[in-house]
């Protein structure tokens, strides 16, 4: 009489197989939404950081036009190196610049109670768009 030794059915392996392919399939679902996630954040911090390249003063002139980097900063900085003024030249956003809006801090009895101040938003459109505020302070 030959002894069986227990063992895992056809059935209990391809069950277990399945179990662990719906598993993996979700892990690389997850990772590829993360991934995706960071690429969308890292793209973002870089036009951020190429947006404050349109923040000047002068931008504020520029309302519903497209301009590069190196239109707004040629003026203020000598761009020798072919390289840096190609790269320049490739950074642009469009500019729309809403009305300067008009902050006073006026007290119910008509006495001024703080600061007054000039507010000029900056709407910078593009792949990721964004807006800025430039703030000027009048009197206190």
């Amino acid at each position: 009489m030959i002894r069986q030794r227990p063992a895992f059915t056809l059935i209990e392996i391809l069950i277990s197989v399945l179990i662990l392919s719906t598993s993996i399939v979700y892990i690389l679902k997850i990772y590829e939404q993360n991934h995706e996630q960071a690429i969308y954040i890292s793209q973002r911090n870089t036009h951020a950081l190429q947006d404050s390249l349109f923040l000047a003063k002068k931008t504020l002139k520029y309302h519903k036009d497209e301009k590069t980097a190196y239109d707004l900063l040629s003026d203020q900085f000598k761009v020798d190196e072919l390289k840096s003024r190609k790269i320049l030249k490739n950074i642009s956003r469009k500019i729309f610049i809403p009305e300067t809006e008009r902050i006073t801090a006026d007290g119910e009895s008509g006495v001024s109670g703080g600061p007054a101040a000039e507010v000029d938003e900056i709407k910078l459109k593009g792949e990721f768009s964004s807006s800025y505020f430039h703030f000027k302070i009048d009197s206190f």
